[in-house]
C-alpha cells in the first residue's frame, strides 16, 4: 500500500459508487453474456488474488530496501518517493500515447497537461504528497513487521472524518471494531517499546499516513469532477503536480547534497531497484481494479486484511525477528477489527440495498 494509494482508492470509489469505468480493466461479468464455467472463475479468481497479494507484497519489502537498507544506506526518503511520482507519470503519459496503438490502450484517455487542471487538482496533490511521504517515513523508521500496525488507523480516521466532515453517522458494532483497532495499535506500540525496537518517529508518520489516507479519499471524490471522472486522468495530474511540489522539500532538507555524496548512484543495479519498486507501484492500482472486478469490495478488503497477515509472518521470518506472544496479539486486533469493520459494513451496504428506510432508523438508533 505504500506507493500507489491514490490509484487504489479511486478505483475502489469506482467500484463502490459508480462514476466513469476504469479503461484498463475489464467489464464486470453478468452483463447478459454467456457465463463463464464455474471452475474456469475459481481459477482466475485464484490468479488475480495471488497477483495482487504478490504485488503489494513485493511493493512494501522494495520500499523497505530502497528506504532503509544497511547495504544502500540512502537517506533520500523524499527522492525515492519523487522518482516513483515521476515514474507513474510517464507510464501513465505512455499508455495514452500507446491508445493510438489499438488494443489494449484504445480506450485510455488522451492525457494532456492543463494548467487550470492542474490548479485545480493542487489541493488534493498536498494531501497525496503527505500521505506517500509519511507512508514511505514510516516503513523506512519501523520493521516491515510492524508496518501494518504502524499504520493500522486509517479505517479510525475514515469513521473521525466522515462524521466531522461529511455529518455521517456510523453504527455502534462498527465502532466497536474501531477500538478493537485501537486497543490493537496501543498494544503493539507498547510491545514495540518493551523489545526496544520502538521508533516514535515512526508511529507519527504512521498516524499522519493514516489521517492522509482518509483525507486523501475524501478529497479524491471532491476532485474527480474536475478530470471527468478518469482515475486514470486524476493520477497523471496528481503525480505530475507531486513532481514539482517536491523539489522544493528535496531542496530544504539537503537531499540533493546527500544524492551528490551517495556512492551508488551510478550503479545500474540501484536503478533496476528504483524502477522496479516505482512499477511495482504503479501496478497495485491495476491489480486492486482487478481484484474488485472478478470479486467485490468487500471481497477485496478480506483480501488485504489476509495479505496484511501473511505480508506480517513473512517479515518476521525474513528477518529473523522473534516476538512475544502479546505482540503477535496486537496484530490478530489491528486485523481482526480490520476485518470486523468491513464485515458490518458490507452487511449495512446489504441492508440498505434491501431497503433504503433501514439507513436513516439505524443511524438514529445507534449512530454516534
Amino acid at each position: 500500500m505504500t506507493r500507489a494509494q491514490l490509484t487504489r482508492t479511486g478505483i475502489l470509489r469506482m467500484a463502490l459508487g459508480g462514476g466513469a469505468a476504469d479503461p484498463l480493466l475489464p467489464p464486470a461479468e453478468g452483463g447478459g453474456g454467456r457465463r463463464t464455467p464455474f471452475l474456469l472463475r475459481a481459477l482466475r479468481i485464484a490468479v488475480v488474488v495471488c497477483l495482487y497479494w504478490f504485488t503489494s507484497i513485493a511493493m512494501v519489502f522494495l520500499n523497505k530496501y530502497l528506504l532503509d537498507s544497511p547495504s544502500l544506506r540512502l537517506d533520500a526518503p523524499l527522492f525515492v518517493t519523487f522518482f516513483q511520482c515521476a515514474l507513474t507519470a510517464t507510464l501513465c503519459l505512455g499508455l495514452s500515447l500507446g491508445a493510438a496503438c489499438g488494443p489494449p490502450c484504445s480506450s485510455l484517455p488522451t492525457l494532456r497537461l492543463d494548467p487550470k487542471v492542474s490548479r485545480s487538482v493542487l489541493p488534493l496533490s498536498a494531501v497525496f504528497i503527505g500521505m506517500v511521504t509519511s507512508n514511505n517515513l514510516c516503513l523506512k523508521h519501523v520493521g516491515v513487521a510492524f508496518y501494518n500496525v504502524g499504520r493500522s488507523l486509517t479505517t479510525v480516521f475514515n469513521v473521525l472524518l466522515s462524521y466531522l466532515l461529511l455529518k455521517q453517522t456510523t453504527s455502534l458494532y462498527a465502532l466497536l471494531a474501531c477500538g478493537v483497532i485501537i486497543g490493537g495499535f496501543w498494544l503493539g506500540v507498547d510491545q514495540e517499546g518493551a523489545e526496544g525496537t520502538l521508533s516514535w518517529t515512526g508511529i507519527f508518520f504512521g498516524i499522519l499516513a493514516s489521517l492522509c489516507v482518509s483525507l486523501n479519499a475524501i478529497y479524491t471524490k471532491k476532485v474527480l469532477p474536475v478530470v471527468d471522472g478518469s482515475i486514470w486522468r486524476l493520477t497523471f495530474y496528481n503525480n505530475v503536480n507531486a513532481c514539482v511540489l517536491f523539489f522544493p522539500l528535496m531542496l530544504l532538507l539537503g537531499e540533493f547534497r546527500t544524492l551528490y555524496h551517495f556512492d551508488k548512484l551510478g550503479s545500474p543495479s540501484f536503478w533496476g531497484m528504483m524502477i522496479l519498486g516505482g512499477v511495482f507501484g504503479f501496478a497495485i492500482g491495476y491489480v486492486t481494479g482487478l481484484q474488485i472486478k472478478f470479486t467485490s469490495p468487500l471481497t477485496h478488503n478480506v483480501s488485504g486484511t489476509a495479505k496484511a497477515c501473511a505480508q506480517t509472518v513473512l517479515a518476521v521470518a525474513y528477518f529473523e525477528e522473534t516476538k512475544s506472544l502479546l505482540w503477535w496479539t496486537s496484530n490478530l486486533m489491528v486485523l481482526g477489527g480490520s476485518f470486523a469493520y468491513t464485515w458490518v459494513k458490507g452487511l449495512e451496504m446489504r441492508k440498505v440495498q434491501e431497503d433504503p428506510n433501514v439507513k436513516s432508523s439505524e443511524g438514529n438508533e445507534t449512530g454516534v
